[in-house]
């Protein structure tokens, strides 16, 4: 009997040691306090009083809790003793700590939620001007000592034994088996992945905002663009914000037949930001005019005076960003790059992947065949900015200002908007009740930046609405915003309260709700009463989700490639991130568009605000491109109301279950790349 007794402690340290040593590896042994004999004693006394049943458990809890546990946790002893008391064996009082753990999650993240929404309302609502002490308060994170707190008072240990974590390939493999309840109990172990000093998420989240506020004041008075004989184009009063602003504006040309010139002086105004050869003075100020072409400043009255430029600042925040996250790479040990974080943590599909579909669609010649068709419709050879064309959508022949005077007319005011909010709904397919409740879970706010939307996290709390609206009310470019944002805010206040579970509640990522923004946004002109109904529709709306997917997986690749780049190089000044972003937008413009557009060396993909202060998240929209074009897919002839309601409320698993919930197949372009094909032989 005691020969067996100790093959079977030696099979079990054995096994240990090798469990052990794989932990380690995926941490980059970085756990060195604890040593491997003590853990190895203590998993053998947790055997021997909870039994064999609990082996799978026992060895990744002690191991987890091992990993996180410094000096100034307690000495090897009391993480003993710590194991020993509070590891969970009875499933019953496991399952009523974990619904216990679900409500006080669910407290913590709406109140911090809240408290972080309240203290940036000035930095991010238009509220009139921001004072210092916005910005004192705007970069406050609230949240910042709430980690450490809770591995301190022992609670983050309490939940890395009894709670498992796994990895994506984890999820992958085991996940399509789980139950809902698995599935909870895995986001419960998903909570303590690291532990990031407090004074390092306080400093991130100061530069976050500091970041974020520069770009939220990034405007171009377009009514003081001239050209060589100093006349202007555009209206005395039109401000636009960098990039959301300029894009929409160079959209919305299209409908107009002297457009082009506009279009071109856009152009030219969006590589001066690139390049930073923009006059500083001219950021957000309507006191001089500019000549985007020349880069000649006058004053008013046409007199040329000498600026400078802007001193690399767009990069410095980009590098400040990067510095930022990658103080914090020590803290995560199965995440050590920003990069793995925002793709195997955030998005749960790795970066290599992404990309792969990236290239891929990009490599398609039917990029090529769509480019001659666009250039056939516009009567003139490709320009660089074309990958913005809007011409396939159905609002592409109507003017701005009939535009505008349907929208003011329905929407006099933001609160105009937030009271229809109901009425909406109902005409997408929700029902009166539905559509009443998700309404009273939302306010809409006047956005200082270009829009967003912001969960609550908790129930009982609201949902904000943000869009941009100009002083003399709502126009189409901020009802455009506004329907975007209004299918973030549905998704969130559905998952929030008709999830089974909150520890499930939300989306796998960012992209799913982006997905059903999208699908929002396309009804814009539905809901203004002008739906389409051109027998050519369905061809028109392939053609145009592949353009407009096209164009930003470009601009997603060069934001990958670049903090890739960063990562590999190190960089330490913004001329040298300046350099690598222009660098890699050309490289990828001259691998992917060149050819459509009969144009090299363009750094256009590089314009995009989110690469400033957004790190890594422009992925998340053509993957939620792609998305919507499954889904809407999945919901012809169905009522999208009720559709969204039985998809929406399966919750945040991994991106490919929820896809073959939701549509039946994985995560695919493929599907989009055949409907552009088919619309392409319709069109002809």
């Amino acid at each position: 009997m005691f020969k067996y007794q100790v093959c079977i402690l030696l099979i079990l340290s054995v096994s240990l040691g090798v469990f052990l040593e794989g932990q380690q590896t995926l941490a980059h042994k970085q756990n060195t306090y604890i040593p491997s004999k003590v853990q190895t004693q203590v998993v053998q006394d947790l055997l021997a009083k909870y039994g064999q049943g609990q082996q799978d458990r026992i060895f990744k809890g002690v191991a987890q809790v091992s990993v996180f546990w410094k000096k100034q946790d307690g000495k090897p002893e009391e993480f003993s003793q710590f194991c020993m008391e509070n590891f969970i064996a009875d499933p019953a009082e496991l399952n009523r700590t974990f619904q216990k753990l679900s409500r006080y999650q669910e407290i913590l993240g709406g109140l911090y939620n809240k408290m972080g929404l309240e203290l940036q309302w000035n930095l991010q609502v238009d509220t009139g001007a921001i004072d210092k002490i916005d910005y004192l308060y705007g970069a406050y994170d609230p949240s910042a000592h709430l980690t450490e707190d809770l591995y301190q008072n022992k609670i983050a240990f309490f939940i890395l034994l009894n709670f498992s974590y796994f990895s994506l390939q984890e999820k992958v493999e085991l996940g399509p088996n789980w139950t809902r309840e698995q599935w909870a109990y895995a986001r419960i172990g998903d909570l303590f992945d690291s532990r990031v000093p407090a004074n390092l998420i306080q400093k991130y989240s100061k530069q976050l905002v500091e970041t974020d506020t520069y770009i939220s004041e990034y405007n171009i008075y377009m009514g003081n663009l001239v050209d060589e004989a100093k006349k202007t184009y555009f209206p005395s009063d039109l401000s636009l914000i960098s990039h959301w602003g300029l894009r929409d504006e160079l959209k919305a040309q299209y409908a107009l037949a002297d457009g082009l010139v506009r279009q071109q002086m856009i152009y030219q105004v969006m590589q001066r930001i690139i390049h930073q050869t923009i006059p500083k003075a001219v950021i957000n100020s309507d006191a001089l005019l500019w000549n985007p072409v020349t880069n000649q400043v006058f004053q008013k009255d046409g007199t040329e005076i000498q600026t400078p430029a802007e001193p690399y600042t767009r990069y410095n925040h980009i590098l400040a960003m990067y510095q930022a996250l990658k103080k914090m790479d020590s803290s995560y040990p199965y995440y050590p790059s920003a990069i793995k974080r925002a793709f195997d943590l955030d998005m749960e599909i790795p970066v290599e992947e992404v990309a792969g579909v990236f290239e891929e669609f990009l490599a398609s010649p039917t990029g090529k065949k769509v480019g001659e068709l666009i250039s056939k419709r516009l009567g003139r050879s490709l320009q660089p900015f074309d990958i913005w064309y809007d011409g396939f959508k159905p609002r592409s022949g109507i003017s701005q200002e009939i535009l505008d005077q349907k929208v003011s007319a329905k929407y006099a005011t933001i609160a105009d908007f937030e009271k229809d909010v109901p009425n909406i709904l109902t005409q997408l397919g929700f029902s009166q009740k539905t559509a009443e409740h998700i309404a009273t879970k939302l306010t809409v706010d006047p956005a200082r930046g270009a829009g967003h939307a912001a969960g609550a996290e908790m129930r009982g709390f609201k949902a904000h609405l943000r869009t941009r609206v100009p002083k003399h009310g709502m126009d189409y470019k901020g009802f455009n915003i506004a329907m975007h944002e209004l299918g973030h805010n549905v998704e969130q206040v559905m998952t929030l309260y008709d999830v089974d579970q909150y520890m499930l509640h939300g989306v796998p990522t960012t992209a799913f709700t982006e997905a059903w923004a999208f699908v929002f946004q396309a009804r814009d002109l539905e809901i203004l009463g002008m739906k389409p109904e051109n027998p050519d529709y369905k061809a028109l709306k392939a053609l145009d989700s592949f353009w407009s997917t096209r164009e930003i997986m470009g601009v997603a690749l060069v934001d990958i490639k670049l903090w890739q780049w960063m990562y590999k190089h190190r960089p330490q000044k913004p001329e040298q991130v300046a350099e690598a972003a222009t660098r890699i937008a050309i490289e990828v413009w001259n691998k992917y568009y060149a050819d459509v557009f009969g144009i090299a060396d363009s750094p256009i993909l590089a314009i995009y605000s989110h690469m400033v202060a957004y790190p890594l998240y422009l992925s998340a929209y053509p993957v939620g491109h792609i998305i919507e074009f499954q889904l809407e897919k999945q919901m012809e002839g169905k009522v999208i109301g009720q559709e969204m309601e039985r998809i929406y409320t399966y919750g945040r698993i991994i991106p490919q279950l929820w896809m073959k919930h939701a549509v039946g197949s994985p995560l695919s372009a493929q599907p989009m790349l055949e409907a552009a094909q088919e619309a392409l032989t319709k069109m002809r």
